[in-house]
């Protein structure tokens, strides 16, 4: 009997602990709900604290098929609207996955209000945490910087000596690891741009900062020791002693007339009333600028190297189209205009961009409470856009874990490539990615051969996809 009234309490504990979030989240929207023609998503908001992680986990980490996290959902309650009701990084959330959805909700940036589940790692009044008025002065001025063509032809300028020192270092070791690598040279070029730091100890030091801090942001917000977050909120407090330091330096050393690197450029700039940013507001966006870039660039840049050596006839169409460019030697520079006459360069990039999916997801929080379809999306929780399955869903790209860049012949359908967000947060690096991609597929495709040690190599989807070799390859001169 003992036994029977055991599991008969394991049962009840059981149900208690599955239905509690809806009971508690759900049940006191759904009555507020029956004096209106609204109601909400359908789904399920999972066991109490930790809502539904146990599952996207599972998909994303365990069984390594992220997608069928999102399949399996719209198997259980159908496409009526392209979202559902969930319970994930700690808080009550509706995630989107559908074009239309994702356009609705990105240009609502008036209600739903950008927020990321670790955003005290890229601080709070950096780019992608303030809004309005703050985020369009700060926003405005990076975009100057990075994309007007005066400063991507002095980009395309300073990055090139490195990828060039790089690629032949790459040879001379024979075996790299590409991941590894990419990331060296990418900290490199985004030290110097945004820093002006060269290679140093220094430099490495700071890398390795950088490192730990991305394991975090895709990590559950759990600030104890041991686990990812609190490792990368650490990281963060080091990062923001070296930049105030940094930061007191060039204070003293008053350099009024030059602005040689971003950091330079966000001490300097001014809005309409004359008014500069903070210490605490130069601080928070040099961290998160650094990070974004840094993040993008590599692994974009290893997944390239991958997938063309996956793909032969490709590297070969590239080859042939980068070799019309050369200018008598590999080693010499090409500038933006010339990316810009790239044609199959270019598909390859944005192909590259959307495979590796270096975003998966977006957030952002409720503010006022928005209607969609006679769905509620209620005040307080967050909206989760899974940009990812935008770009592998069948009905978006045919055959989309294929590596086609011919498919960029054909127009898409609108708000189906959304790899870099869109509205008014539209991340506003996209094109420095880009053309800083297009420059090492010139150089690698002109000038080096490359073969994968291990192609049949599982990918790792957390914190960021990637090979899990880190895509070692052999490496040699054409």
């Amino acid at each position: 009997m003992d036994a029977i009234y055991l599991g008969l309490f394991g049962v009840v504990i059981g149900f208690v602990l599955w239905w509690w979030n809806e009971y508690w989240y759900v049940l006191p929207l759904k009555f507020k709900c029956l004096k209106s023609s609204t109601k909400l998503p359908p789904g399920h908001m999972g066991l109490p604290f930790i809502g539904e992680m146990i599952s996207f986990l599972w998909y994303f980490k365990i069984v390594r098929r992220p997608d069928d996290f999102i399949n399996a959902k719209r198997r259980k309650y159908g496409d009526e609207v392209g979202m559902f009701r969930t319970h994930l990084f700690g808080a009550p959330s509706i995630l989107v996955y559908t074009p239309n959805i994702h356009k609705f909700v990105l240009l609502k940036e008036d209600r739903l209000i950008a927020e990321w589940p670790t955003i005290d790692l890229m601080g709070r009044t950096s780019l992608v945490a303030v809004h309005g008025k703050a985020h369009a002065r700060v926003r405005n001025f990076v975009t100057n910087v990075i994309n007007r063509p005066d400063a991507l032809n002095r980009i395309a300028t300073l990055v090139q000596p490195r990828m060039i020192n790089a690629l032949q270092t790459w040879a001379k070791i024979g075996k790299i690891n590409a991941r590894f690598e990419t990331q060296k040279l990418t900290f490199e070029n985004i030290g110097k741009l945004f820093m002006g730091k060269e290679p140093s100890p220094l430099l490495n030091s700071l890398d390795k900062l950088y490192q730990d801090l991305l394991l975090g942001v895709r990590a559950y917000p759990i600030n104890i020791p041991g686990f990812a977050y609190h490792h990368a909120l650490q990281c963060r407090r080091k990062l923001e002693d070296f930049f105030y330091m940094e930061l007191d330096k060039r204070k003293n050393e008053n350099k009024i007339e030059t602005m040689d690197d971003l950091m330079d450029g966000l001490m300097k700039i001014e809005d309409e009333e004359g008014d500069k940013l903070s210490d605490k507001e130069v601080i928070d966006n040099i961290v998160s600028l650094v990070a974004a870039g840094y993040i993008s660039t590599s692994l974009i840049s290893t997944w390239a190297i991958y997938l063309l050596a996956k793909n032969p006839i490709v590297l070969k169409k590239l080859r042939e189209e980068n070799m019309t460019f050369t200018k008598g030697s590999p080693e010499d520079f090409i500038t933006p205009k010339d990316v810009s006459n790239l044609k199959y360069t270019n598909k390859i990039v944005e192909e590259v961009i959307r495979m590796a999916n270096v975003a998966a997801c977006i957030f952002r929080k409720v503010d006022t409470e928005v209607n969609y379809k006679g769905y509620k999306m209620p005040k307080g929780w967050t909206v989760i856009l899974f940009l990812r399955y935008l770009h592998t869903d069948p009905e978006n790209f045919k055959n989309p874990m294929y590596f086609n860049p011919d498919r960029w012949d054909e127009p898409l359908m609108s708000g189906t490539y959304q790899p870099f967000g869109g509205g008014p947060r539209l991340c506003p690096g996209n094109t420095l990615a880009r053309i800083q991609l297009a420059i090492l597929l010139h150089h690698l495709s002109i000038g080096y051969r490359w073969e994968l040690v291990n192609p049949n190599a599982d990918i790792i989807y957390l914190s960021h996809p990637a090979p899990m070799d880190g895509v070692e390859v052999r490496f040699s001169k054409l």
